[in-house]
Parts: structure tokens; sequence; C-alpha cells
């Protein structure tokens, strides 16, 4: 195992990481594969660059692997950083693809939710969300530990540990309180399971990338973040606005600018170096650990210019700031505003949302407390009746009883392992196109899920919007819930949890009125 060049510059506090994000497309051969290594070749000659970093089938697109290019670009000579998801992959994939990647000495891993599938062969692909990246970071904290097992004959063994150096996606960018604090409470559990540094998504207002450095400084955490930098053109200006291109956000001033800057003789293309300069700028000056640098069409030449001249910008970035002044309307922030710098104080905003009570959430509450939790009249009682009806002739009915009324509450997929009480009484399995357990992912646009603009809601700005009357949103980061346990699909949540099978009476600590392990059950 050689000495990993990536890590060492990003947890050095006297280096400026720099990384460079090549996006690959379909194919094995085509003009864009080829590209990517004649990139890479320059990066490796100039020497400016400390990582290539690999995009997993963008834009939910099929793509050749970004693994597979990974342990390429390795061979090369150079770091890669490879984006790893969660859309393709169910959970013992992506063991094996993480195993394959140790064995190649590819360590740098940015663990993300994935744009959710748009195409394939013959139609759209099926999405797979069996892992969130809160799920993905703690496997691979579990396999830099050494990870333990029991073999099908019951027998403990461990593996050697492997050299992973996870990192994640956070968005400041996001325009409402409830949306905001969902990122940001998702932020805290992946940093709790092992997240080794942050690369944030992308946006054009300064304030915002300075939130996140407060909002990480405030938590106390010793952790490194990478800025997003983007060349922006027209054409992605707009797909961007109409978010075409989930979780990146160009407001209708920007594309407004870059509208006329596309009058140029080049199009615009020098304009959006400079920008892409400044914002490296702005960032080293802000106190970012390094930059990540993308830009479609993107030559080795401009990543040049745009480290040369973002340098020498550096030591005045206080003056470009005002240039990045592109805020979400009504958009929330985390910190009040600091007028003199355009950037923000150290005193939290105050959070004035204020969501009415639901009349379904306060039903479903009422019946919680009377049936769901240790101490109520009612617990004992529904334990005895699930004990008594597993295994007999009214097992059939009971469950049938229970499938109806979750279907009509909340589409109930049926999983076994019920995530209702975690997220405010509604299912991420059903409810979330990405099965989200643990956060929402960053495609959302002013509250609006990212597949289903202007019809659904995302699912955590209505959780937060139930939590917050009561005074509970911050149960919202105060522990991982955990994957789907499939033993228990198409069994009966409500007898598991009676029975202290599934995640929450674990989590709870309800023991079960009897001996054995029916999880296997079918």
């Amino acid at each position: 195992m050689g000495t990993n060049k990536l890590k060492e510059s990003i947890l050095n506090d006297d280096e400026f990481t720099i990384t460079w994000e090549l996006v690959p497309g379909r194919g094995a051969r085509e003009a864009n594969q080829e590209m990517i290594f004649k990139n890479t070749e320059r990066a490796v000659e100039g020497g400016k660059v400390d990582a290539i970093t690999i995009t997993d089938n963008p834009g939910g697109n099929p793509a050749i692997s970004a693994e597979y290019l990974g342990i390429k670009i390795k061979e090369m000579g150079i770091e890669p950083l490879v984006h790893f998801t969660c859309k393709d992959k169910n959970r013992n994939q992506i063991e094996s693809f993480l195993y394959s990647m140790e064995r190649e000495n590819v360590n740098n891993i940015l663990v993300m939710t994935g744009d959710y599938p748009v195409s394939g062969y013959n139609g759209r692909s099926r999405p797979v969300y069996d892992f969130d990246p809160v799920h993905i970071v703690e496997l691979m904290k579990d396999l830099n530990d050494g990870l333990e097992y029991k073999d099908a004959f019951g027998r403990s063994n461990s593996l050697k540990p492997t050299n992973f150096f996870p990192g994640v996606a956070a968005s400041p960018f996001k325009a409402l309180e409830s949306e905001q604090m969902a990122q940001y409470y998702k932020l805290k559990k992946k940093v709790e399971a092992g997240a080794e540094y942050i690369i944030p998504q992308l946006g054009y207002d300064a304030r915002k990338y300075h939130e996140l450095i407060k909002f990480v400084e405030q938590q106390g955490w010793d952790i490194p973040i990478i800025g997003n930098v983007y060349v922006l053109s027209y054409g992605a200006s707009r797909a961007m606005n109409a978010n075409r291109i989930p979780g990146c956000v160009v407001t209708d001033d920007l594309v407004a600018d870059l509208a006329k800057e596309k009058d140029a003789d080049d199009g615009g293309h020098q304009a959006g170096l400079e920008r892409a300069a400044k914002m490296y700028a702005f960032k080293k000056g802000m106190g970012f650990a390094g930059v990540h640098i993308a830009g479609h069409g993107m030559s080795y030449e401009d990543l040049e210019f745009i480290i040369e001249k973002g340098e020498e910008l550096a030591p005045n970035w206080k003056d470009l700031v005002h240039e990045f002044d592109y805020p979400m309307e009504d958009g929330f922030y985390y910190f009040e505003k600091d007028e003199e710098t355009g950037l923000n104080t150290d005193k939290p905003a105050a959070r004035n949302h204020k969501p009415s009570k639901e009349f379904v959430n306060s039903s479903f509450r009422v019946m919680h407390h009377a049936l769901f939790e240790p101490a109520s009249p009612l617990f004992k009682p529904m334990q005895f009746l699930c004990k008594t009806v597993e295994d007999s002739i009214f097992e059939g009915p009971f469950d049938l009883m229970e499938r109806v009324i979750k279907t009509v509450s909340n589409e109930c997929r049926e999983c076994g392992d019920c995530a209702l009480f975690d997220l405010a009484y509604l299912c991420p399995m059903s409810q979330c196109p990405k099965n989200q357990r643990n956060g929402a992912c960053g495609g959302s646009r002013d509250g609006w899920c990212e597949v289903y603009p202007k019809e659904q809601k995302c699912i955590y700005v209505r959780v937060y919007d139930r939590l917050k009357p009561y005074g509970e949103e911050e149960q919202l980061q105060e522990y991982i819930v955990p994957p789907v346990n499939w033993d228990l699909y198409r069994t009966s949540s409500w007898i598991n949890f009676f029975m202290g099978r599934d995640h929450v009476s674990e989590r709870i600590d309800i023991a079960p009125p009897t001996s054995g392990d029916k999880s296997q059950k079918a």
C-alpha cells in the first residue's frame, strides 16, 4: 500500500488541494472516454492537480464505470477521486466494488445519493437506493476497522482493515428553512458515520459557501471542506436554473448575466473562466482546504488559467465577494448577515418558519403514544396480542388489517422494518423516490422533490414541518436510521416491533416476550 497523496494534501493545513472533475459518457472507446485519458495525461504532466475526479453515471444516465476509470487513472500516476452513488447498486454490490477498489489502492471515495436514473437500455433503469450515503460511509468505516461478520455456519470472521478515505457532499443552497436544516441534520449524520471531508454542491452565492464554513466551525468539527468551482456557460446555466442538473443552483439574475456574456466573440468562455478563477480565490481566502474544479468541455489550459489567476486574486479575495451575490429569492440563511463584508456573523439566524399542526399527524401521535410507547397503558396488551396472533390462524387477517391501514395512510410497501416512527409517520420507502432514511438528498428545489417537481414535496420538508410545531425537529439529527432489513420483507411491522425484531425496537430496547429468532421468516 503506497501513500495516498490526495489524503495527505487534504489533511495538510499548509496545502491547497486541487481536484479536476472529468465526466465519462456512454460507451467504451468513444471520444469522451479517450478525452478523459488524454486530460489525465496532461494533468500528470502539469503537476498542478492532486486528483482526477470521476462522476458516477451523471444525470442518471449510463456511462463507463467510475470505479474502472479510477483504477486506470491510478495506474497513470495520479490519485483518482471516485464518485460513489447509491442509485444503481444494492448493498452487496457496493461491498463488492469497495473490495475491488481497495485491491487496486483506489481509496478516495466521494459518497453521494446520486441523480435519479432517467435512461437506460430499452427504457428507464430501475433505481436501487438500498443504502443511503450515511450507510455507505458507515460501511467504509467498518471496513477500515476490519469488518467483523458471521459466515453461513455462524462462525465469526474479520477482514483485513482497508484504507478508504470517504468524503461526502452537502448543500448550503436551499431556499426554505425546512429544506436547509434537513441538509445540515443529514451532514451531522454523515460526519458521525465517519466522513473525512466535505464537498458542497454548486451555487454562486458567496455568503452560502461561507455559511457552510461557519456551520462546520460551529459544530466543532475538524473536517476539511473542498469548494466547488464550475466554469459556467450560458447553456449550463439554463439547465441548472431549470433544475435539470439537480442540486446546482443558478438564479434568474445569473442566467441574465450569462445571456449578456454569450454575445462575446468566444460565446462567453473567457468570462466563465474569469468567474471560476474568482471563485477559486474567495474560497481559498475563506479557508476552504481546496477546490473541486469542473466544467463541460474544459481543457487543461483552462484549468491552468483558473489556478494561476485564482492564486493571483486570492490575497484580495474579499473584494470579490460582491460579485457572487446571487441569493435565492427569500432564501433562508443559517447565520445572520454581516453587512460590512456581505458574508455571515457568528450569530445563528432566527428560524421563523411556523408550520401549523396537521390533523393526520396529530392523530398518528395520539395513536403512537397510546399503543407503541413502552410506558403506555396499551403497550403490554398489544405485545401480548402480537405474540398470540403470530403463527396462528389469525396472523393472515392481522397482517391484512395492518396492510390496509398503512397502505391507505402511507402507501405501505411492506418492508417489515418500518421507519414511520423515525420520520413523523411518513414513509421514506413509498414517499421518497430515493428511499432516503437519514435525510434529504441534495436535489430538491424550493421544497419540491427532485423527481416529481411541483407534484410532490420533499419528504424531509414535510417531516420537518410536522415536527417543528412540537419543538421536535432536532430529532432528525439524533440517530442514524439503519437500512431496511430485507429479512423482514412482507412480514408484519407491528409484530416485528412488539417482538423486538426491527430497528426501532432495538433502538428503544424492547425485549422480545418470547425466545427464538424469526427474522428469517418469509
